[in-house]
């Protein structure tokens, strides 16, 4: 009776042992999943850098780890303090130009075709009624002001999973080559001769994906730069910046050089301001375009639908890490599923 209860049992104990152990893990999940993500992708830079460095796994886990930190934390971290710092002083800003009066539309708003005039003279309308003026900032500034605090608030987060990302990578890049072993023996047992198959599909995908997102990002950020510095925009850095990360989000940059075309718009400059519209359109947006689906090919090609689930869902489940997370845990699903059926879907 006890042997035939036995199997059971020990079923019951990993069960149970393992629901521990997510239940301590649980808040470094994100953190933990995305340094996974970061080593996967990684890798075959990490084994350079190991031969450079004479096999000192240590000295070289620590280079990678220092390299993360300026590439990605610094850059977050800037970003996040500049947005909490801008949305006070816009806030400050409007609120002092409305209880002085001196809100008044921008020059460019008559200029639109067909809607500028009306648009211009809804406005002053506005401005001219004092208690219109306040219903309507109360009604947006504040919600506005909340958005922004709220988006530097998730990207603060942001710097705080990346950054235990980058500690846990310190050890995923030094003890990878142990960590490794007992996973294909793990997978071996599990799932015997489709193991390496299995492990080849995760990999691939995983960097596929990640190389996607990241490539991307760089070149979107990278052409933003240069429009920038052409149009005379100010706080490049911080605006190139900016479009990186919201490059990972679909649909993100018009965001970043949109507002741009805006600033040219109000300061007089609409021949720089149509520059930017244009090279925004087709140049900016339209890396994504060319680069993302080049890169992604190489690995595992993600519809655009489950990109944009996997980001919506990934940020509502793991904060900001969510951004690189969600895509990449359903394109490693949707590769297995693949493989396993023999079909592309």
């Amino acid at each position: 009776m006890e042997k035939r209860f036995q199997p059971y049992t020990r079923l019951a104990a990993i069960i149970f042992l393992v629901i521990g152990c997510l239940a301590v893990l649980r808040p470094f999940l994100a953190a933990i999943l995305f340094a996974a993500a970061i080593a996967i992708s990684s890798w075959p830079l990490y084994q350079m850098l190991l031969t450079r460095c004479r096999q000192r796994h240590t000295l070289s886990a620590a280079v990678m780890t220092l390299t993360l930190i300026l590439i990605i934390i610094l850059p977050l971290a800037v970003v996040t303090w500049n947005i909490a710092d801008s949305a006070r002083e816009v806030y400050e800003h409007l609120r002092v130009a409305i209880d002085e009066g001196t809100v008044t539309p921008p020059s460019w708003l008559r200029d639109i075709p067909m809607v500028g005039e009306a648009a211009d003279a809804y406005v002053r309308k506005i401005i001219g009624s004092r208690e219109e003026l306040v219903a309507l900032a109360k009604r947006y500034m504040e919600p506005a002001r909340h958005f922004l605090l709220g988006s530097g608030v998730v990207l603060g987060s942001g710097v705080a999973q990346v950054s235990l990302a980058a500690f846990v990578c310190f050890f995923l890049y030094r003890d990878g080559a142990a960590i490794l072993g007992a996973l294909r023996v793990g997978m071996d047992k599990i799932m015997g001769e489709h193991a390496p198959e299995v492990a080849d599909t995760v990999s691939r995908t995983v960097r596929g994906v990640m190389y996607g997102l990241l490539g991307t990002a760089l070149a979107q950020a990278a052409v933003a730069c240069i429009g920038f510095l052409i149009a005379g925009v100010p706080a490049v850095a911080l605006l190139s910046v900016a479009t990186f990360l919201f490059s990972l989000v679909p649909v993100g940059p018009p965001l970043i050089w949109g507002g741009a075309v805006v600033w040219l718009f109000n300061q007089g400059s609409t021949g720089w301001a149509v520059f930017m519209l244009v090279w925004g359109v087709f140049v900016i947006s339209g890396v994504d375009n060319v680069v993302k689906p080049m890169i992604i090919s190489r690995g595992s090609s993600l519809p655009f639908l489950l990109v944009l689930l996997g980001v919506m869902g990934g940020v509502l489940a793991f904060g900001f890490v969510g951004l690189f997370i969600g895509p990449t845990l359903l394109a490693v699903a949707l590769g297995l599923l693949r493989n396993w059926t023999g079909k592309t879907l």
